[in-house]
C-alpha cells in the first residue's frame, strides 16, 4: 500500500511540475498591469514605464502602468497584495516597503512579510550628504566632531517625516553617536534653499538634485550614502569609507507580484526583467536618474528587502519616529 501511495504522490507531483512549467512558458496570456504606487511623472514612474516598455516588446503583450499614488505607497501596494497570483499584476516596489512595517506598525492593510513575492531589484539611488559652503567642515569626521561639540544644537533638513532624507539623517545620528535635530520640509526644494542660506546644517539628497549645486560651488559634498562611490562624484567618499562603518542608505525600485504566484512564472519574469534591465534604454534612463543598475535573482531581492526592513525598523525605534 505504501508503495502504491508513493507512486500516486510522485505522479501528482510530476503533474503539478509540468503544469507549472507549461504555465510559465505560456505567460503572459493577456495584458499585464504594472502598479506604480506614485502619481505619474516622478522617478519611480519613469523607471517603471521604461521597464514596462521593454517587457511589452519582449512578451508581445501590453504592460500597462497603473498609477496608484498616495498613502506612502500603501494604497498601490495593497492593490497588488490582493490581486490574483498569476503574474498578470506586478508592482514597482520601493524603499518605502521596508520602512512602512515599523512606521505604520499594526495599521497596514496587508502583511509585508507574507503578501508579496519579490522578483528583482531594478536599481538603487544613493543620496549625497551636503552642507552649505559657509559651514566650517570639509569631511564627515569634521561634521561629526562639530555636531558633538554643539551638544544637539545642529540640525538637518529633509523632504518630510519618514522619507529617505529623514531616515538617512537618523542613521547618521545613530552610527555617528551624535544628536542633531530633524527639520521636515514640504519637499526637497525648500530644504535645499534653506541649506544654501545656512538655516539648516546638512541634508541628504538625491544625486541629480544636488549635482549642479555642488559643481557650481553652492554646496559642499561630504559623502555618498551608498557602499560604492557615485560615478558622477568619484572624489566624494562613501560614509562607510569616511568612518561610519556599515553606513548604507539608498532609495530603490524593484519588481514584485502577489504571493503564491507560481515559481515558474516568477522565474520567467525575473529572467526577462534582467534582460530588459540590460537594454540600452533602461541603462540610459538609470544614468539620467543618477541610479545604479541592480538586477539579480528573486532570492537576492528577498534577502535585500529583509535586510532593509531590519535596518530601518531599528532606526525608527531608536529615533522614535512617528508618521505625520
Amino acid at each position: 500500500m505504501k508503495s502504491r501511495n508513493s507512486i500516486v504522490h510522485a505522479i501528482a507531483a510530476t503533474t503539478l511540475l509540468f503544469a507549472a512549467a507549461a504555465s510559465a512558458q505560456e505567460y503572459p496570456t493577456r495584458p499585464v498591469r504594472l502598479v506604480v504606487p506614485y502619481v505619474s511623472g516622478g522617478s519611480t514612474d519613469i523607471i517603471g514605464r521604461t521597464m514596462a516598455h521593454q517587457l511589452s516588446e519582449m512578451w508581445g503583450q501590453s504592460v500597462l502602468v497603473d498609477n496608484r499614488g498616495g498613502g506612502a505607497t500603501i494604497i498601490g501596494t495593497d492593490v497588488v497584495a490582493k490581486a490574483t497570483p498569476d503574474g498578470h499584476t506586478l508592482s514597482v516596489t520601493t524603499a518605502a516597503y521596508s520602512i512602512n512595517p515599523m512606521l505604520f506598525a499594526g495599521k497596514l492593510p496587508y502583511d509585508s512579510a507574507k503578501d508579496l513575492a519579490h522578483i528583482m531589484l531594478i536599481n538603487t539611488s544613493p543620496l549625497i550628504l551636503v552642507v552649505p559652503t559657509s559651514l566650517p567642515v570639509n569631511s564627515v569626521r569634521e561634521l561629526l566632531a562639530l555636531a558633538k561639540s554643539k551638544g544637539g544644537q545642529m540640525n538637518y533638513g529633509s523632504s518630510g517625516v519618514g522619507g529617505a532624507g529623514h531616515l538617512s539623517g537618523e542613521l547618521f545620528n545613530m552610527l555617528g553617536e551624535v544628536k542633531t535635530q530633524h527639520i521636515p520640509y514640504k519637499g526637497n526644494a525648500p530644504a535645499l534653499t534653506d541649506l544654501m542660506a545656512g538655516r539648516v546644517d546638512f541634508v541628504f539628497n538625491g544625486t541629480t538634485s544636488v549635482l549642479g549645486l555642488i559643481q557650481g560651488g553652492k554646496l559642499r559634498a561630504l559623502g555618498a550614502s551608498s557602499l560604492k562611490r557615485v560615478s558622477a562624484l568619484p572624489d566624494v567618499p562613501t560614509l562607510d569609507e569616511a568612518g561610519l562603518k556599515g553606513y548604507s542608505s539608498v532609495a530603490w525600485n524593484g519588481l514584485s507580484t502577489p504571493a503564491k504566484t507560481p515559481a515558474g512564472i516568477i522565474n520567467k519574469i525575473n529572467s526577462d526583467a534582467n534582460k530588459a534591465l540590460a537594454s540600452a534604454e533602461m541603462q540610459q534612463r538609470l544614468k539620467n536618474d543618477g541610479s545604479e543598475s541592480a538586477g539579480g535573482t528573486a532570492a537576492q531581492f528577498q534577502t535585500f528587502i529583509q535586510d532593509e526592513t531590519t535596518k530601518w525598523t531599528k532606526v525608527i525605534k531608536v529615533a522614535n519616529i512617528k508618521p505625520e
